[in-house]
């Protein structure tokens, strides 16, 4: 039996069985080396020890632990706060709130799953209040969650560069394209869908001073991404420093300044970051090691031939990728997506003349989509976690958020503009 049937059947078959992605990585890699694989079992340790050694990894433990500080600190309910005085008078406002409350803690926390549990929780029960439906509110929510990682900073974004050796600053300001354009279209579609169903907003009128109450009660939540962004863009520290950056404020802010990471809090946030960390690592390592064999048994040679022999059109070999990592995020996570399929890809999307963070972002997006598609789908697991509402309904509701966001990923496809145009003005960034 040929060793990449040997290598790649195991690990599919394990996921299938519903072996954690982890293990399914590492137990394939151990039956390709039992059945005559040069290296011995020791490769494995070693090459999961380097992979996992890296200074820019630091990023995600760091980050993860920056995002719970800060929900436990009580800076997300401020965030909610100020953007519902903006826009939660209009009618689907709260929709509006929901969609911009995500993208203001994507932008201080990188993970998706997080987004959608800490502001569907305050969310989903104004939102049931106000009339709107139970499945539109979780639908929501669960798309929403989706700009957790495509506005900077971002843990797949981190990845990425890890994984091809791509700056993780120009990663982050190209982001900022994508997530707005993918916010818009989302409230877009929520606009459309309650406007239609009559769903009004908070039942408050629009009043200045109460905006300025609000945006001084979550001026210190704001100032996250400013000091996070800043400091990389300004020389003062690199994406990985700017992370212990970010935990450190959200310790200040949270106990000193709103006075609400208790002792409890903490350590809760402190468990949380640990199990998730752990889980990561564990995929980055077991993920470096399959990379490598599959690099070894010549597959990104085999795979850029066959797309060669495909077409010649970069047009089509764009729809072509778009087709197989939308697949791909439907039954791997985000983590071991990228970093196996990363540096496959990219080299053929050079080839082509596609810029690597216009490719990056429109992979993140990519594998974003296939938090909301199932069997994978955390962001469908977790939403239906935080109420009584069934699967099928939650999917059937999400059908035009999911249309949304496709368009969202040909448009970032196909005008790499939207990717590399804040680079390019505020870095000098040259694209491909």
């Amino acid at each position: 039996m040929s060793p990449t049937v040997i290598l790649l059947g195991t690990f599919f078959l394990l996921l299938i069985l519903n072996v954690p992605i982890g293990w399914s990585i590492g137990m394939a890699v151990v039956v390709y080396m039992a059945t005559g694989c040069p290296f011995g079992i020791d490769y494995i340790a070693t090459t999961m020890f380097t992979a996992c050694d890296s200074f820019p990894l630091m990023a995600i433990p760091t980050f993860i632990l920056a995002g719970a500080l800060m929900e436990g600190g009580g800076l997300s309910p401020r965030l909610i706060g100020f953007a519902d005085s903006l826009v939660g008078h209009l009618r689907g406002g709260l929709a509006i709130v929901t969609v911009l409350a995500c993208a203001f803690f994507g932008a201080i926390s990188g993970s998706s799953a997080a987004t959608v549990a800490t502001i569907g929780a305050i969310m989903v029960p104004s939102m049931l209040k106000m009339g709107y439906e139970k499945g539109f509110c979780f639908a929501l929510i669960a798309a929403s969650g989706c700009l957790g990682v495509l506005i900077p900073p971002s843990i797949p974004m981190v990845t990425f560069g890890c994984a091809t050796q791509t700056s993780i600053a120009t990663m982050f300001l190209g982001g900022f394209g994508p997530g707005i354009l993918c916010s818009l279209l989302l409230i877009i579609s929520a606009l459309i869908i309650c406007r239609k169903n009559g769903w009004q907003g908070n039942g408050r009128r629009f009043s200045f001073k109460y905006v300025g109450e609000a945006f001084v009660d979550a001026i210190w939540a704001l100032l996250v991404p400013v000091i996070i962004l800043g400091g990389i863009y300004g020389g003062f520290f690199t994406p990985t420093e700017s992370a212990a950056v970010a935990v450190v404020y959200a310790l200040i802010v949270g106990k000193f300044v709103y006075k609400e990471l208790t002792l409890k809090k903490l350590m809760a946030a402190l468990s949380s970051s640990a199990v998730t960390t752990s889980t990561i690592m564990v995929i980055v390592g077991t993920a470096t090691v399959m990379a490598r064999m599959l690099t070894l048994l010549n597959i990104p040679t085999t795979l850029a031939n066959t797309i060669a022999n495909i077409t010649g059109s970069r047009i089509v070999l764009l729809l072509i990728m778009n087709v197989f990592l939308l697949f791909v995020g439907m039954v791997m996570d985000s983590t071991p997506a990228i970093l196996i399929l990363a540096p496959i890809l990219l080299p053929i999307a050079k080839a082509y003349g596609i810029d690597a963070i216009n490719f990056g972002l429109m992979m993140v997006l990519n594998i974003s989509i296939g938090f909301l598609t199932p069997p994978v789908g955390l962001n469908l697991f977790v939403a239906c976690s935080l109420g009584d509402i069934e699967f099928p309904v939650l999917c059937r509701k999400l059908v035009p958020f999911i249309f949304a966001m496709i368009l969202s990923l040909l448009l970032v496809t196909y005008i790499p503009a939207i990717s590399t145009i804040l680079p390019q003005i505020f870095m000098g960034y040259t694209p491909a």
